[in-house]
């Protein structure tokens, strides 16, 4: 037994010592043919010197330039409703009738006054020359039909009040009330928010104060359309600054002619500030961001015909329509690997190939 175990242990490490032996040779023999992984391919940019308009970047909220809950100014049962949720209106529009029966007849009854009262100050007209009549007769009829004229307008207006009408133009929410309900002042009956232009609040620490100024530029990206900015112009400037936080309230007018821009939307600022400078920018793509410093990869020649992928630390600036500035570490005019960086490491070898045409600020939002 202990022969026959010895002879297959032996058999075994015979075995195994020529499988490693094989590969060893076969390792050998390709590296003396000089075998090689193929380059990764990748695709490049220049790094480019821009006159660049520095920025201060916030969040803020969006609301509207006019927004309030439409309710009516006298109670009632709702006779018609002249609206549906989500409608665009006029300013005057007519929304909503309360039941206004009672108060019409009771209109009928004034104007009878009204009109008795108007006859009767006709003949005292006719009959104060004749001395047919005393001047404070005369005084007292005349007295009765501008009180009846009032009880008549009075009385129109209680009517008209029981019309809601749109206060502004815009854009109306979900309907709140239904035909046959009672109901009272102040009870809602509908959303009426104006959506063009909107306003936009944020705030800036106070040290920035200096460089804000009322009608500079500012951009807007929201979650609803992240491919997309909205341009914007800033309107005000708290004139105190907040106690608690040392921070500055601003705010800002959006144009929103398509309507794609909510009230209550969240928002990111991007506040542009007086003047230009010349910075270093490469595609967003091409910078690899991290707690350990930021860096990139530029492709230089490895002297023997081909390209190399050499790791350079950098220090970066703002971030804007799929750009980013370089602070230090890149200058104009130097090659950097514009995207495939997941895949290389410092020293491979690498081939470019640009035949695919790349949007920087449609990559720099992904």
């Amino acid at each position: 037994m202990i022969k026959r175990l010895f002879i297959a242990v032996v058999l075994l490490g015979g075995t195994f010592g020529g499988i490693f032996y094989y590969k060893y040779l076969g390792s050998q023999q390709m590296s003396q043919g000089g075998y090689q992984s193929p380059p990764t391919v990748i695709s490049s940019a220049e790094a480019e010197l821009e006159s660049w308009r520095p920025s201060i970047s916030s969040v803020g909220g969006l609301s509207s330039t006019q927004g309030i809950m439409v309710t009516p100014e006298v109670s009632g049962v709702v006779k018609e409703l002249v609206f549906e949720s989500g409608q665009n209106v006029v300013k005057g529009q007519l929304l909503l009738r309360l039941d206004d029966a009672v108060d019409r007849a009771a209109l009928q009854v004034l104007a009878a006054e009204s009109r008795l009262a108007e006859v009767q100050f006709q003949r005292a007209k006719e009959l104060l020359p004749k001395r047919a009549l005393s001047q404070s007769e005369f005084d007292a009829s005349n007295a009765a039909v501008e009180a009846a004229r009032a009880r008549v307008a009075q009385q129109e207006a209680i009517i008209e009040r029981k019309s809601v009408r749109a206060p502004f133009a815009g854009s109306l929410g979900i309907r709140q009330v239904d035909a046959g309900q009672y109901i009272e002042p102040g009870d809602g009956i509908v959303s009426l928010q104006s959506l063009d232009p909107m306003y936009l609040d944020y705030a800036l620490p106070e040290r920035l104060l200096p460089s804000l100024a009322v009608g500079q530029d500012v951009e807007v990206s929201v979650g609803a359309y992240p491919d997309e900015l909205f341009p914007g112009r800033l309107q005000a400037i708290e004139p105190d600054v907040d106690v608690g936080t040392r921070m500055v309230r601003l705010r800002a007018t959006m144009p929103n002619p398509t309507g794609k821009l909510r009230p209550g939307m969240f928002a990111r600022v991007v506040n542009m500030v007086e003047g230009t400078v010349e910075a270093v920018t490469v595609p967003r793509t091409a910078v690899s961001l991290n707690s350990y410093g930021d860096f990139l990869y530029l492709v230089e020649d490895d002297g023997k015909g081909g390209l190399v992928a050499r790791r350079q630390q950098i220090v970066t600036g703002e971030v804007r329509g799929g750009r980013i500035v370089i602070d230090s570490g890149l200058e104009a005019g130097q090659t950097v690997v514009r995207t495939g960086l997941i895949k290389l490491r410092d020293g491979m070898a690498i081939a470019v190939d640009n035949s695919v045409q790349l949007d920087d600020e449609r990559l720099g939002h992904q």
